[in-house]
């Protein structure tokens, strides 16, 4: 069905046949024709949400009517950017709340690429304002924000598409289809996934003036107020847990959701972590240095680790995945995949894409991730067709939402000391009342934490 907010028999312009080329089977790179552009904001206009709004713009006709962003100068600055990029040539309206930019405007897509510690409110009023949304991942910063994400969702009939763009990474895509979905691999029983990239912001700025173009307090919003101690943005706000869950909530929640996509998996049985800071001691920053996590699947273990100090195990998978089966190895990353056989054969390679000729305008593009692009261009292209047919999409919700909380356990595993075991119907960890009690996080007030039965 398609879902009310559209207001028109046909989303798209054309037959099936249009709707096919817009599928991720055929991954086709054809433009999407709609009868009306889309009309789309973006909320959080740093590095990141602009990168997304630029590949929704580049695969169909959009009306960028709304930015917003506590930062003037970044908002400034994306207004211009996305004005240049523009067929229409207009400037978006510019907010620095969201809250304002949702109540002047009826939305097709609302793009949220704010700081983690945002996503649950800003995705939940965005869909409760009647839009379809691009959530970055993680979707949420606790597991009962990211259910009542997930249930506002499915209230309001809104397609919600996780940026977990593993899943529409094309040779991902083709490895699963000619390894996994062939039973190359025979049975599959481990699974190991990582990050040793050295992306541990560890400084000692010392505190200092609120410069008058950024709004601090709503910066911060629901999270802890930590005395300001220079620009937030980028990497400095992801050293500090008040905003997000480390690097385990940042880069495990990608490679953890890529192999849950590749086999099939839902949650895991029981998670157990050990970790914290055991190197990188100086500094201000308080996410864990190093974690080893495992998720318990039946008869299959997915284990996570991550070091921000010393050497790759492997470098030429320092971030990525490895599928061991018996009768081969499959691994993968953001750059390519690898078949390996347990015997006799050849070793199959899966290159990454690059759309550079088809895209010119993307080598011109401060910091975009090239290889990233082409995944993220299908994710957009599907959430698309996922509004038209009502099917949900590659990345929906409630498959992030499992990413996302599965990688807040373990830090709530790792904080404890103990196994933990999450029951999604009820909502509570098992037998243990004090983990229960994590999974919300106190919010400052007058920002009010959501709850799944009264969004």
């Amino acid at each position: 069905m398609t879902p009310p907010s559209l207001n028109r028999r046909q989303f798209l312009k054309g037959s099936s046949a249009t709707l096919a080329l817009a599928s991720m089977g055929l991954m086709s790179m054809d433009f999407i024709k709609t009868e009306k552009p889309l009309q789309v904001a973006l909320i959080g206009s740093g590095w990141y949400g602009k990168s997304d709004l630029f590949r929704l713009m580049q695969i169909t006709e959009c009306n960028v009517v709304a930015l917003c962003d506590v930062d003037s100068k970044i908002l400034k600055e994306a207004g211009e950017l996305v004005k240049s990029r523009s067929k229409s040539g207009k400037t978006p309206k510019l907010y620095k709340d969201y809250r304002e930019l949702l109540k002047n405007h009826q939305l097709d897509i609302t793009v949220i690429g704010s700081p983690d510690h945002w996503h649950a409110l800003q995705a939940i009023a965005a869909i409760k304002a009647g839009s379809h949304v691009y959530l970055q991942k993680p979707i949420s910063v606790d597991v009962i924000e990211g259910e009542a994400v997930l249930a506002a969702a499915r209230k309001y009939n809104k397609m919600v598409q996780v940026g977990v763009q593993r899943r529409s990474t094309p040779h991902l895509v083709d490895a699963k289809k000619q390894i996994l979905e062939s039973g190359k691999l025979g049975k599959i029983s481990h699974v190991e996934i990582c990050c040793y990239y050295h992306m541990r912001a560890n400084g000692n700025p010392p505190e200092q003036d609120v410069p008058d173009f950024l709004d601090y307090e709503m910066w911060t919003g629901p999270a802890p107020l930590r005395p300001y101690d220079g620009l937030p943005h980028t990497r400095w706000w992801r050293t500090f847990m008040e905003y997000g869950n480390g690097i385990t909530g940042d880069m495990c929640v990608h490679m953890l959701d890529c192999v849950r996509w590749l086999l099939g998996l839902g949650w895991p049985r029981k998670i157990t972590a050990t970790g914290g800071i055991y190197v990188q001691k100086e500094g201000k920053s308080n996410i864990a240095d190093t974690q080893t996590a495992i998720f318990e699947f039946d008869e299959l273990n997915v284990v996570w680790q991550h070091r921000t100090w010393g050497n790759p195990v492997d470098p030429e998978y320092p971030w990525g995945f490895k599928i061991f089966g018996e009768k081969g190895m499959l691994a993968g990353s953001t750059m390519k995949a690898e078949y390996f056989p347990n015997g006799e054969g050849d070793k199959i390679l899966f290159d990454v894409l690059y759309e550079r000729e088809q895209y010119p305008e993307d080598l011109k593009e401060d910091r975009i991730e090239l290889n990233a692009a082409p995944a993220t261009r299908r994710q957009m292209k599907n959430l698309i067709e996922s509004i038209n047919s009502g099917k949900l999409p590659v990345a929906d919700i409630e498959e992030g939402h499992i990413s996302t909380a599965s990688c807040i356990l373990a830090n709530i595993a790792m904080d404890l000391g103990r196994p933990v075991i999450y029951d999604p119907k009820q909502m509570i960890i098992k037998n243990d009342p004090e983990a229960t009690a994590k999974l919300r996080r106190p919010y400052r007030g007058p920002w009010v934490h959501p709850e799944p039965d009264q969004v």
